[in-house]
């Protein structure tokens, strides 16, 4: 195809929008209604998704180590820790310190454990990092059958149900993100089977004076990219206008610690370009789908 040809394609399916107002604003909210929804439910999955990484790497094993070992049984056991496998990092944290961190942990109470500062009973304790979090669990059980250990503690119990509840979100998640873009795909598709029908003798037309399937289908092509986008303008904007807000209301008067929203740059910017991404991929496979199987062009 000819670069004249092109234009000239792009022409066509530029006036066939204007041509054809009521049809091609019907097709283009078929897609704002339906990218609309995919996009609350990227925003929500993607700062689940932030929050869940978050939470993920935050988990730890606190190695507590054996008040009879010495010096050198401590540095076996931190190699033999190392060489286990996916272990990311190792940490050694002196009783004092994990004094200093259980008076701080518990705020104001805390200072009635300073009485303990001349004679600790804690631990020394060696903190361990996963490279993967959701080998947190398996790293822990193997730690627990080394020698100069005196307890584990991963939030045993705790963990496997966050690990657990954590892939129930993404799961569902992906699942209802997944069936709304399938949803679009068919609005959209039989929102332009809808134009291409009523265009049929347009078609007949171009066919009976020699016009190539090729030649036939490119407006249509172009006229499914053109719906794509245009639909996709406005969610993008209600949701960039919306999530602004929120973010601002959010890191003012609420900001928990626990949880942090994705930041508004780049966050949006990539949904945004996701959104005209999925909005162009939409219309064009409707055109494709809709010209292939009903007009037999």
């Amino acid at each position: 195809m000819t670069l004249h040809t092109f234009k000239r394609h792009v022409r066509e399916s530029i006036k066939s929008l204007g041509r054809n107002g009521w049809m091609t604003f019907a097709s283009a909210s078929a897609v704002t209604v339906t990218l609309l929804l995919v996009g609350v439910f990227f925003v929500v999955m993607f700062n689940i998704n932030h929050f869940a990484q978050k939470v993920e790497n935050d988990v730890e094993i606190r190695v507590h180590i054996e008040l009879t070992a010495d010096s050198r049984q401590k540095d076996v056991l931190r190699r033999q820790i190392e060489a286990i496998p996916n272990v990311k990092e190792v940490r050694y944290s002196s009783k004092d310190e994990e004094l200093k961190r259980l008076i701080k942990s518990m705020g104001d109470e805390g200072s009635s454990f300073r009485l303990f500062e001349q004679d600790n009973p804690l631990s020394d304790v060696y903190v361990v990092k996963a490279a993967h979090p959701q080998d947190t669990v398996k790293i822990a059980k193997q730690i627990e059958t080394l020698p100069f250990v005196h307890k584990v503690n991963y939030g045993q119990g705790t963990v496997e149900k966050l690990f657990d509840a954590l892939k129930v979100a993404r799961n569902v998640g992906l699942v209802l993100i997944l069936g709304l873009l399938f949803t679009a795909m068919f609005l959209i598709s039989n929102t332009i089977k809808i134009t291409i029908f009523a265009r049929r003798r347009e078609i007949e037309i171009m066919r009976l004076v020699g016009a190539t399937n090729g030649f036939i289908r490119w407006p249509f092509f172009l006229e499914g990219l053109w719906l794509g986008m245009l639909g996709a303008l406005f969610p993008i904007a209600a949701l960039s206008i919306v999530y602004y807000n929120v973010y601002q209301v959010y890191e003012q008067w609420v900001s928990l610690p626990f949880f942090e929203l994705l930041p508004f740059s780049p966050f949006m910017w990539q949904l945004s370009a996701l959104l005209l991404a999925i909005g162009a991929g939409i219309g064009i496979w409707g055109s494709v789908m809709s010209v292939r199987k009903f007009l037999k062009v």
